[in-house]
């Protein structure tokens, strides 16, 4: 397990980091939540408008349409959680190279990835206890300050439009 890094640490090494692209991003892992505090890693998943992730518990955690998928940076995590194994901890869905940020991905705009296509949500992905007993205090303090959150380094919520087959290694395109 990797050792909790300082805000300093992680604001320091994230500067370092090359950005990830604005468009032309690629999936780097899928994740299902079959049950609470339950993690499958996919090498290819159906997301449906009806269902979002299907086998995913979505529909049992209060199924808010506006937060029916969860897409994270991958650079980002792996900065946090060291290991690419433990990715998963962070409890979304998609692991994306791509630049999430509002400044790039406004609400309502939408991503092909694979066959799926997803819109953007107006809802904030925050981070929640569970993210800092896992990852740090200071890394949710980190994704929680006002520059984290409009990077959305925590993430951002999507909903399926298009029903389809995503997976590892697709590509993922800005369509409106």
């Amino acid at each position: 397990m990797q050792a909790t890094l300082s805000y300093e640490e992680i604001e320091a090494r994230w500067a370092e980091i090359a950005p990830s692209p604005q468009d032309g991003g690629r999936v780097e892992m899928i994740v299902r939540r079959p049950a609470r505090d339950e993690r499958e890693s996919l090498e290819s998943a159906t997301f449906t408008a009806e269902g979002g992730l299907t086998g995913d518990d979505w529909l049992r955690r209060g199924a808010d349409p506006e937060a029916q998928i969860t897409l994270m940076n991958s650079r980002l995590i792996h900065l946090l959680a060291g290991d690419r194994s433990r990715w998963a901890e962070a409890g979304d869905q998609l692991f994306v190279d791509l630049d999430i940020s509002q400044d790039n991905l406004p609400p309502g705009t939408r991503l092909r990835l694979g066959e799926a296509v997803m819109e953007i949500s107006p809802l904030p992905h925050t981070g929640c206890t569970k993210f800092a007993r896992r990852f740090g205090g200071p890394a949710r303090k980190w994704i929680m300050s006002d520059q984290g959150m409009l990077e959305r380094r925590r993430g951002v919520y999507a909903r399926v439009i298009e029903d389809g087959v995503i997976k590892v290694g697709d590509s993922i395109r800005k369509v409106g």
